[in-house]
């Protein structure tokens, strides 16, 4: 699904910015090919998540296309040449595999098909413009879409809407993506990463521990148990009981004031 206009030679792929307190901005840009991901932009989110979450200056992640566009896919030219947008430990494009520990959230203008809807369900929260485009239509190409969409869409939407979209491989709007519950907030064209920034500044603002363990306990426990489940929630939940932000979050409360995040 990349588009035939080449790229600037030697142009970055993947841009980082820091546009609010403890938010990252991640952007694909490879706007001429409808940010196709290739090698280069799979390493460039890559490195970007592994940055998420070793800072502990940043709080959440946005991840987002350049020029009206989220993201086609994977880079079908770079495929038949043999690329794979692969990144060890991370899966297809960075990320799809092993999502960041701290909250991503998926901008979305325009498309996200294919791997890039994948990319959309490895994040946390989904903000789209009404504009937006979903799908996964590997299925026309005679292809799976084993980058996370397969695995992941039924356990977000129910079962006979999943089979639908990666049977017959249709496009979707965003206002459908939303009745369905994929999406998170629906906002007007050309403000999907504004809106997404504001998302991320509010959860920013809450304790960084805290945001991090109910993210994994969240994620996690699907898989967990009914015998289970309730230890395994404390393993996670436990340590930011006792942590020092825990005591600060208290306090704060009861001065009426903000809280000062430590992150310990």
């Amino acid at each position: 699904m990349a588009a035939d206009a080449p790229e600037v030679a030697d142009a970055p792929e993947v841009l980082v910015s820091t546009p609010a307190d403890g938010v990252l901005v991640v952007t694909i840009d490879r706007p001429r090919a409808r940010n196709a991901v290739t090698a280069a932009v799979a390493q460039g989110i890559a490195e970007a998540m592994d940055r998420l979450d070793a800072d502990p200056g940043l709080r959440v992640g946005v991840l987002t296309g350049a020029g009206g566009t989220f993201c086609a896919g994977m880079d079908l030219k770079a495929f038949v040449r043999g690329e794979r947008p692969v990144v060890p430990g991370r899966g297809f494009a960075g990320v799809t595999q092993q999502p960041p520990a701290k909250p991503l959230i998926a901008a979305v203008e325009g498309y996200a098909l294919a791997g890039g809807f994948e990319l959309v369900l490895a994040c946390d929260l989904v903000v789209a413009a009404e504009g937006a485009t979903f799908g996964i239509p590997e299925v026309k190409r005679g292809l799976v879409a084993a980058a996370g969409g397969l695995l992941h869409l039924p356990r977000r939407i129910p079962y006979h809407q999943a089979m639908e979209l990666a049977l017959l491989g249709n496009h979707i709007p965003a206002t459908r993506a939303r009745e369905l519950g994929l999406v998170n907030r629906l906002v007007p064209d050309g403000t999907a990463l504004d809106a997404a920034i504001a998302l991320a500044g509010e959860i920013s603002a809450n304790g960084p521990l805290a945001v991090r363990a109910s993210k994994r306990i969240v994620a996690s426990a699907p898989g967990w148990s009914d015998e289970e489940r309730w230890e395994r929630q404390a393993e996670v939940a436990g340590p930011v009981s006792s942590s020092k932000d825990a005591i600060e979050g208290a306090r704060a409360f009861a001065e009426k004031r903000a809280p000062v995040w430590s992150g310990e």
